[in-house]
């Protein structure tokens, strides 16, 4: 056996719950444990113990994050009513990713992960298109009233120097709905540096889309704040790198997306990467073939499966009955984090194994050995379905080969 692979830093690990969490030291046991001295920091953000901690233990996993720049997280249930019952909570737990991505202050970069056989629904794409997220505000922040009858409708803002600023939304006639969302400067600030930095680490063009020509406050301020950061600080770099930005409206972009090659960044408004995020990851194939990172404009890195927990197969599991999970976006998850922490330690071997465990993935998947939910949409002959274990354990080989 080759000497493991050492450290210098440990990254942070957030364990998560149900199926997921099995996977998750399946790939640890067979394909990091035997090649690495893995160093980790461990926070168990499994529901119950965050019901235990009260959910500070998200918050510390959060805190650790900022402290050591690069965290691996495994895939967490959000607790909704019938979990509150079966797990007897104290309360419905919040989003273990909103509370990361709130404290980190985070953009979600989300990219398909492309092999032979599993080909995009549309046709021209031949290189994975990344979509970023911003993660706060907009319509998830939203304030609503349900108008009962005719009356009319303001939007009012109180300045704390007395200032009173009022707007006539709608004279209604009968019954209706109103609807008032925000943004911050600083929330729209973060988000542009975010995708300007993670731009430079990929060496690829950005997008970014909105409505300004219909929303010319609101829309346009994302513009004209994205255009002012890029202008003072990232233009000269950019030159550098020979990539570009170039803002234009998210019809156009939409209309963009389907003709062009792919390999590119695709900057969203919340709502629109909401939107967008699903159906460009469908329409490459698979959710459980998508890379996620929380990137922060500090350059603080969280890298995370973009699926759930898959609760169906965990209850098999359970029962004793035999499951084929697909494991690659939580393999995946790993290997971007170990390549950051090699990058941002210097040390070159981390990011090597990084680069061949994800080969290997890649290559046991095109060889025809794959999982039940890739065989039903690959356009390869003859290939063998494996269950949860053995899918892992033929990337181990193809690993060592």
């Amino acid at each position: 056996m080759a000497e493991k692979i050492v450290m210098k830093t440990p990254l942070v690990e957030m364990d998560g719950d149900e199926m997921t969490r099995i996977l998750w030291k399946m790939i640890k046991d067979e394909l990091l444990l035997p090649f690495i001295d893995l160093k980790t920091e461990y926070y168990d953000l499994g529901l119950k113990h965050r019901n235990e901690t009260d959910d500070q233990v998200t918050v510390d996993s959060a805190n650790a994050t900022k402290k050591y720049g690069v965290a691996v997280k495994c895939a967490t249930i959000t607790p909704n009513a019938a979990r509150v019952k079966e797990y007897d909570l104290k309360e419905m737990w919040k989003s273990p990713n909103g509370t990361i991505r709130s404290i980190l202050d985070g953009t979600v970069f989300r990219a398909p992960i492309m092999v032979k056989g599993i080909e995009p629904c549309v046709r021209n794409w031949e290189k994975p298109i990344t979509l970023a997220r911003h993660a706060y505000g907009d319509v998830y922040k939203n304030v609503e009233i349900k108008v009962p009858g005719a009356g009319k409708g303001y939007l009012v803002f109180e300045g704390e120097d007395g200032t009173v600023q009022k707007e006539l939304i709608q004279e209604f006639k009968g019954a209706g709905i109103l609807q008032g969302i925000h943004n911050t400067d600083k929330s729209i600030s973060s988000f542009a540096r975010s995708c300007f930095n993670y731009a430079l680490d990929q060496k690829q063009d950005v997008w970014f889309a909105t409505k300004d020509t219909i929303s010319k406050k609101y829309d346009h301020n994302f513009k004209d704040i994205f255009q002012e950061i890029f202008d003072n600080e990232y233009k000269e770099k950019f030159e550098q790198a020979g990539i570009t930005y170039f803002y234009t409206l998210i019809d156009d972009a939409v209309a963009r997306v389907m003709k062009a090659k792919g390999g590119f960044i695709w900057a969203c408004k919340n709502y629109d990467g909401d939107v967008m995020s699903d159906m460009v990851s469908s329409a490459f194939g698979s959710l459980a073939m998508m890379t996620s990172v929380l990137v922060s404009p500090e350059g603080v890195y969280e890298y995370e499966a973009a699926h759930g927990t898959v609760q169906r197969h965990y209850y098999k599991h359970l029962a004793g009955e035999e499951t084929s999970t697909n494991s690659v976006a939580t393999i995946f998850a790993w290997t971007g984090a170990l390549r950051k922490r090699g990058e941002l330690d210097g040390t070159k071997e981390l990011c090597d194994f990084a680069d061949r465990l994800e080969a290997a993935t890649i290559a046991t998947i095109e060889s025809g050995r794959m999982t039940k939910d890739l065989a039903l949409i690959t356009s390869l002959k003859d290939v063998t379905v494996l269950n949860s274990e053995a899918f892992i354990k033929e990337i181990r080989k193809t690993l060592e080969a």
